[in-house]
């Protein structure tokens, strides 16, 4: 038996003997009282293909539409969107399966093509032509899977840790998606268990306050998230433990900021590595100190970085295909763009 299969049964028995406490993650919470805690005045609703998604639309400007990660929200981008909405419209989502937003009722709600039709709706309802957009971990896998799809409705990226490649599994992920647990853990995600989760995202936990420790817990709590985050763990678990590398992020041609902290336990650097080698227009930034999301642990920097990245003109790259359809900072186009918001 494996050290790792001796730690999934120890953690197993361990939940089974405090399984009698209230905090093991078995409720269900009202989505009022959720909507209540989670929602501020910018906070809107909108129905794409049927699923009614959580969304804040803030700032004027370019359009910048920002994709969480697994288990998260549109909170995570707080810090972004304050630093941000002074020159981009800033338009978050809690995705599909998470934060408010819940889960969809489709077959394919965890795949690529999925979010592609989510995202489409999404701008198409918001009178939007081309946009920014940004993607960390699983929000990354899903942005650059849209940038292969449909260059053409794109500016430029950036990717924060996204996933892809064949890589280990981070331990949580991996634990909730065993084979034998899964059956399991959508209907109980302790309170322990998820706080230490979320501590290992950070490099430095300090940055993690108690309040947000909470809203992780909470979320788990809406109806249909437990079994949502374990069906998208499980997708992690076959992105990660296959041995074919992604064809597709050669298609990509999006010019690409890969953000990556040089910390970060969930998505190591050598995945970095892979995509830069793999992307014909892109570059990266390591932050040292900096764990899993970069956005939250350091968010003037990285707010300047991806600011920077996104206004400044393209390099001069021969025969790049996106070279002048991507003038973004033609006024004529943006005030066209306004105007029909």
């Amino acid at each position: 038996m494996t050290l790792n299969s001796l730690r999934l049964i120890s953690i197993a028995s361990l939940i089974l003997w405090l399984s009698g406490c209230t905090a093991m993650g078995t409720a269900t919470l009202p989505y009022d009282q959720l909507a209540k805690k989670y929602t501020n005045s910018e906070s809107q609703y909108i129905e794409v293909n049927g699923l009614t998604i959580h969304y804040r639309d803030e700032g004027s400007g370019p359009p910048l539409l920002l994709l969480h990660g697994v288990a998260s929200s549109l909170h995570t981008w707080d810090a972004w969107t304050n630093q941000l909405k002074n020159k981009y419209r800033v338009i978050r989502i809690d995705m599909p399966g998470f934060g408010l937003t819940g889960p969809d009722s489709v077959s394919d709600a965890q795949t690529p093509e999925y979010m592609n039709r989510v995202i489409n709706g999404l701008v198409d309802q918001l009178g939007i032509q081309r946009f920014f957009l940004v993607g960390s971990s699983l929000g990354g896998y899903f942005a650059w899977n849209y940038a292969a799809a449909y260059p053409e409705r794109l500016y430029k990226m950036a990717l924060l840790s996204p996933v892809g490649y064949p890589q280990d599994m981070p331990f949580w992920l991996g634990f909730a998606s065993f084979p034998g647990l899964h059956w399991i853990t959508p209907t109980m995600m302790p309170r322990f268990l998820v706080h230490w989760t979320a501590e290992s995202a950070y490099a430095d936990e300090d940055k993690l306050d108690e309040s947000v420790k909470q809203r992780y817990f909470d979320f788990t709590q809406r109806r249909g998230n437990r079994e949502s985050y374990v069906q998208h763990f499980l997708q992690f678990r076959e992105l990660a433990h296959g041995e074919d590398k992604p064809q597709k992020v050669k298609d990509v041609l999006t010019p690409t900021l890969l953000m990556w902290g040089a910390q970060d336990d969930w998505i190591p650097l050598d995945v970095m590595r892979e995509f830069y080698r793999d992307l014909s227009y892109s570059d990266y930034i390591v932050y040292e100190g900096v764990g899993h999301l970069p956005m939250e642990e350091l968010p003037l920097q990285t707010a300047r970085d991806v600011d920077h990245f996104f206004m400044d003109e393209l390099r001069k790259v021969d025969n790049h295909p996106q070279e002048t359809a991507i003038k973004y900072y033609d006024k004529d186009l943006i005030s066209t763009q306004a105007s029909s918001n």
